[in-house]
């Protein structure tokens, strides 16, 4: 996996190229822990993304450790895997896998799973 990190004033993209799993979670995780602290907002792009197990729910849902940043995180590129993931993970555990959280201006995050 081939990760790439972007940082802009208090914003970071990180933008994974392959698939997310247990594998390529600790590399995934590390990235984001590695972020300086005045970073606040980290936008995953998975654009390069074509598929997650879910691994990719532990890595957008757990948080950083509680000494790190308190970021407002949000995903862009979603691709049709990993957004059926999503929809299903939010289905069954609405509370748990908040989608509004991730995609706040989205018509995702209000998209019933069976519309996937």
């Amino acid at each position: 996996m081939n990760i790439t990190t972007v940082i802009d004033g208090t914003s970071a993209r990180i933008t994974p190229r392959g698939d997310i799993d247990f594998e390529t979670l600790p590399p995934l995780r590390a990235a984001a822990q590695a972020l300086p602290t005045r970073v606040t907002d980290l936008l995953w792009d998975l654009h390069h993304t074509a598929f997650m197990d879910v691994a990719g729910l532990h890595l957008l849902f757990d948080h950083l450790p509680v000494d790190g940043p308190d970021l407002h995180t949000t995903v862009t590129g979603l691709r049709q895997q990993p957004q059926r993931l999503l929809l299903m993970a939010a289905a069954i555990h609405p509370a748990t896998f908040d989608l509004s959280r991730l995609f706040p201006d989205a018509p995702l995050a209000s998209q019933p799973a069976s519309e996937a």
